[in-house]
C-alpha cells in the first residue's frame, strides 16, 4: 500500500482522528460503506458541540469502534493504531481568531498531536497516513491561485501550527520512510460544518433574523470546497500510486464574501437585509484560491457541487436538525 502502488480502501482497518468532528465524519460514513472497519478517536472537545449526532447512526455497528481519547495521550492513541492498516488524521484544534486568544492550546493539539500520531503510526507500521492542514499556511498570496510551490507565510498560531505540522509530516516521511500525504483544504463547508465557521454563521443568523457582521469591507475572497469533494479527494489519496506528498484540495473557484452574504439571503429569501461592517481580524488573509492541477493529475480529482447547490443542502440539513425557521 506505498506510494508506489495502486490500492483500493475496502476490508481494511483504519483510523480517522477527529472522526467525530466535521469532515472526520463524513469520511467515516464513506469508509463504512466501503466495507471497512473505523475507529473513531475523538476527544469531544468542548471547543464546539454536538458532534455525538454526526456519529451516532453508527452505534451498534459490529465495523464502527468510538474511542473517545485524546491525542496528546501517546499511549492510548498508540495502542488505538495496533493493526490499523491507514491513519486519517483530522484532528485538530481549529479556528483563526480562536488561535490568536489561545496559542498555547493551539500549538500543543496541533504540533504535539500530530507527533504523536506520526510516532504511534510508524510505531505501528501502518501502511499509509493522510494528514489534514490547511490552506492558511499561504498566508498573502504572491499570486493566485496558489498552486503547492507557493510560499508560506502563516500569520496566525493556527497557520504556522498546521505549517508546523506539514514539516514534520515531510520529516517523518524521509528520514523514517513513513508514508504520509498532506492535504491543504481549502475552506471546507456543509451539512455538520462547524458553528464558527462563516457560512454557518450566515445561514444561522439570516434564519433567527439576527445581524450579520462582515469583517473588512467583504471583498475578499475565498475558494469554499463542498464536503462530499473533499472527502471523495482524501479517499482518493489514500487509494492513489503516487510518491506527492502535498495537495492542494479546493474547488478551483472563488467568490467574495459580499457575494457570498448575497447568495444566502437570497436562497432564504431575505434579500432585504443588509450586513453590518467591522474592521478585519488580526490573522485574516485577502484571498484563497486553490491551482488543483496537481490533484487532477495525481488523483483524477474533480469537485462536482457547486457553490449554490452546496449551500442548499447545508440549509436543508440545518433547517433539519436545528430545526431552525425562517423569522
Amino acid at each position: 500500500m506505498g506510494g508506489g502502488r495502486q490500492v483500493e480502501l475496502r476490508n481494511l482497518r483504519v483510523l480517522v482522528t477527529g472522526g467525530a468532528g466535521f469532515i472526520g465524519s463524513h469520511l467515516v460514513d464513506n469508509l463504512l460503506k466501503r466495507g471497512n472497519r473505523v475507529i473513531v478517536y475523538d476527544n469531544f472537545d468542548p471547543f464546539y458541540t454536538g458532534k455525538k449526532q454526526n456519529i451516532e447512526r453508527h452505534f451498534g455497528d459490529s465495523s464502527f469502534t468510538l474511542l473517545k481519547a485524546d491525542i496528546l495521550d501517546y499511549t492510548a492513541l498508540s495502542s488505538a493504531m495496533r493493526n490499523v492498516d491507514v491513519v486519517f488524521h483530522e484532528a485538530a484544534q481549529p479556528g483563526i481568531r480562536y488561535s490568536i486568544q489561545n496559542p498555547k492550546k493551539v500549538h500543543e493539539v496541533n504540533v504535539t498531536g500530530t507527533l504523536n500520531v506520526l510516532k504511534a503510526a510508524l510505531a505501528n507500521q501502518v501502511k499509509k497516513v493522510i494528514y489534514a492542514s490547511s490552506s492558511s499556511v499561504y498566508g498573502s498570496p504572491k499570486y493566485l491561485p496558489f498552486d503547492e510551490k507557493h510560499p508560506t507565510n502563516p500569520n496566525s498560531p493556527y497557520a504556522e501550527s498546521k505549517l508546523a505540522t506539514e514539516k514534520r509530516c515531510l520529516v517523518f516521511h524521509e528520514a523514517y520512510g513513513l508514508n504520509v500525504v498532506v492535504l491543504r483544504y481549502f475552506s471546507v463547508y456543509g451539512p455538520r460544518q462547524r458553528p464558527d465557521q462563516v457560512i454557518r454563521i450566515f445561514v444561522s443568523n439570516v434564519l433567527s433574523g439576527k445581524p450579520i457582521t462582515i469583517y473588512g469591507d467583504g471583498k475578499q475572497t475565498r475558494d469554499f470546497t463542498y464536503i462530499d469533494d473533499v472527502v471523495s479527494a482524501t479517499i482518493r489519496t489514500a487509494e492513489a500510486k503516487t510518491d506527492e506528498t502535498l495537495i492542494n484540495i479546493g474547488s478551483g473557484k472563488r467568490i467574495t464574501i459580499n457575494k457570498l452574504f448575497k447568495t444566502i439571503t437570497k436562497l432564504l429569501r431575505k434579500e432585504e437585509m443588509k450586513p453590518i461592517y467591522k474592521k478585519n481580524y488580526a490573522g485574516d488573509f485577502p484571498h484563497t484560491l486553490a491551482d488543483i492541477t496537481l490533484a487532477r493529475r495525481i488523483l483524477q480529482y474533480r469537485p462536482t457541487v457547486e457553490l449554490e447547490r452546496g449551500i442548499r443542502n447545508f440549509i436543508d440539513w440545518h433547517q433539519k436538525i436545528i430545526k431552525q425557521p425562517i423569522k
